[in-house]
């Protein structure tokens, strides 16, 4: 399979246990993997270094700032993002490479399909296409947004090629480590919450849980996922619920401290 000039770059913590199916779908055809290691206490530095990658620790920065880290280690403009739980397929490979076949690619960008595995599956579920990101691209054009909580692509002005064919997405090792992550993720989206009145809040409190279950146990097709389907869409109603009640929450807080203070 001919490489292409593109460097990869993978932010990671304690990802040693998956790390590896990552990188071995990205080196038949990148010519250069980068992984940017945020303090792993597991063995992911050593499993990044047999694979062949070079490999940055860094502190973390915020999930933005981490990733911009990461696009100034490459050492090619046309960049990849991926993570350390995802997985290129076979066919993105081969149309990544035909992108590049004729030299400079038509778009500064492309985006692609993210398809979502469910806990001890090894494809996705039928009709799966659970969001659609920006991951290749020039970074001389566009970069990632410096955000402690996003990490996407800023794409503003800028024409988006699309791609046909999907990354894997193998997010969850357990619906355990789902609902550890989505929690550390919602505290952290509060803590990061900008102002926004209680009365909003408050309306926004009823409707949350019902309108995010249609969103993805409907919209995002979760019902062909069986049990585990209906199971992945409740908890993440569950956790969208809780991401306004735990702002809302936060906000009375304040509002107290500020009239105990006054």
């Amino acid at each position: 399979m001919p490489k292409v000039p593109i460097s990869c770059f993978i932010i990671a913590k304690n990802e040693g246990d998956r790390i590896a199916q990552t990188i071995r779908s990205l080196r038949p055809w990148a010519n250069e993997v980068v992984v940017i290691d945020s303090e792993s206490t597991d063995n992911t530095v050593s499993v990044a270094l047999a694979e062949g990658c070079r490999v940055i620790t860094q502190p973390w920065l915020g999930f933005g700032a981490q990733k911009r880290f990461g696009e100034d280690q490459c050492r090619n403009d046309w960049v990849f993002n991926i993570d350390a739980d995802e997985v290129v397929t076979p066919e993105l490979a081969q149309e990544i490479i035909a992108t590049f076949k004729n030299g400079n690619p038509k778009f500064v960008a492309y985006g692609l399909p993210i398809d979502l595995v469910y806990p001890g599956a090894e494809a996705p579920r039928p009709l799966a296409r659970d969001h659609w990101y920006v991951r290749l691209y020039n970074r001389r054009f566009i970069r990632f947004r410096n955000s402690n909580v996003h990490d996407a692509v800023v794409t503003d002005g800028v024409a988006v090629g699309a791609l046909k064919s999907p990354i894997y997405h193998y997010s969850m090792r357990s619906f355990a480590d789902m609902k550890r992550k989505l929690d550390e993720r919602t505290w952290l989206m509060v803590e990061n919450a900008g102002s926004t009145s209680q009365g909003v809040l408050a309306s926004r409190l009823i409707v949350e849980l019902p309108m995010n279950f249609f969103k993805y146990y409907i919209v995002r097709r979760h019902w062909t996922g069986g049990l585990v389907g209906l199971r992945y869409a409740s908890i993440q109603a569950v956790f969208r619920f809780l991401k306004i009640y735990r702002v809302l929450r936060s906000d009375k807080t304040k509002t107290s401290a500020r009239d105990v203070t006054a």
